[in-house]
């Protein structure tokens, strides 16, 4: 199979879909790679590194994509790309269709195959492409967090874990899935007094086991969500319906009650994020204030330590790549139910239920025959 990598165009984004390492294992196989020059150069992985194990190099996007059969990306395709997706092509990348409803409309309209990352299944039922990007933002809102409560950045001032005599900040995780976790890990390694809210009491259960005294936990209940809000310095929004939208948890009202220069950090921005007052942001421009509460809402926040998380990214994905590149996609899926459950547009119509629910479009299931 002929595969092509673009240079990701988004917003200070310099994650690749294939590292270099990637690449050998699809040569090694017996399968051509096209990488658009530069496309890794901003995690030091130069146009050399990719024809040193066998990749071929194209002057731009449109001759990656005329010259591909699949097209392994990072984040979301933008219009500029969509426009150059053929009914011939299979697109494999985050999506997050269920927040955008241009670029679903933009992916039935190419006629491609379209399998997300964030709707492929495991064994337990986790988000195994999901998950390498889940912990890496998850880590990285706490650091966010407790950079934008400095002062000089518009915060209360405070130190997330306190000193001796001054007590901590307060921390509520809404969500405690990978996300959670890792961001409810880093807090308790700034000791930072530390709440996970779920819905799952199992779910809290585990939590309670895994970290024990270190944190608290709390069911999710709208009042419990209104008083996390009032009484913390930082909230992280990690909550996760796979495919679907986010549900918005914290209402403007509960806005108005939170201490002045607090700071929201919202992961599920991806999804259309779990703050009434979220709107995507970008690395340029990261916040934003409503009612003197800080956001942060950049829908790429991996994309920060973009070396880091291409590493982990490709661990995961890779071996879903080289299935589909050995197979093609129709048999891959049919081999691989969890592959298939990332399918969300195929052929014109969308395949996941819970994007055409999210969007109020029509729903086709595709037929593994």
């Amino acid at each position: 199979m002929r595969i092509g990598v673009p240079k990701e165009i988004k917003n200070h984004e310099y994650r690749v879909g294939l590292t270099p390492a990637s690449v050998a294992e699809l040569v090694a196989a017996g399968h051509e790679v096209l990488v658009e020059t530069k496309a890794g150069t901003g995690i030091d992985f130069a146009d050399e590194a990719y024809t040193r194990v066998g990749a071929t190099i194209a002057p731009d996007a449109a001759a990656v994509f005329a010259g591909s059969d699949m097209i392994v990306k990072v984040k979301e395709p933008q219009a500029q790309e969509i426009a150059l997706l053929e009914s011939r092509h299979t697109l494999f990348t985050y999506l997050h269709l269920a927040a955008d409803k241009p670029q679903t409309e933009g992916l039935i309209r190419s006629g491609a195959t379209c399998i997300a990352y964030e709707t492929v299944t495991s064994n337990s039922g986790a988000l195994p492409l999901l998950k390498p990007m889940s912990e890496v933002a998850g880590r990285m809102s706490i650091q966010v967090g407790a950079h934008y409560l400095e002062k000089e950045q518009g915060g209360r001032g405070e130190l997330l874990g306190g000193v001796p005599g001054v007590a901590p900040c307060k921390v509520a995780i809404l969500g405690g899935g990978v996300a959670g976790i890792n961001a409810a890990q880093m807090a308790v390694g700034q000791r930072a007094d530390v709440t996970i809210y779920d819905i799952n009491n199992e779910r809290l259960a585990e939590l309670d086991m895994h970290f024990g005294s270190q944190i608290k936990t709390a069911y999710a209940s709208k009042a419990a969500i209104a008083e996390a809000v009032s009484r913390s310095q930082l909230v992280i929004g990690a909550v996760l319906v796979p495919g679907a939208a986010a549900p918005k948890l914290v209402t403007r009202d509960m806005l108005k009650t939170m201490m002045r220069g607090s700071v929201l950090v919202d992961i599920a921005i991806d999804q259309g994020g779990c703050f009434e007052t979220s709107h995507a942001t970008t690395h340029d421009d990261p916040v934003y204030e409503v009612d003197n509460v800080i956001h942060y809402c950049v829908a790429n926040m991996p994309g920060a330590v973009a070396r880091t998380s291409a590493f982990a990214l490709n661990n995961a994905t890779l071996p879903f790549v080289l299935k589909i590149a050995n197979l093609g996609a129709g048999a891959a899926m049919r081999a691989d139910k969890h592959l298939a459950n990332g399918l969300n547009v195929s052929a014109g119509k969308v395949r996941h239920q819970a994007v055409a629910e999210a969007l109020d479009l029509p729903f086709e299931a595709w037929a593994a025959v």
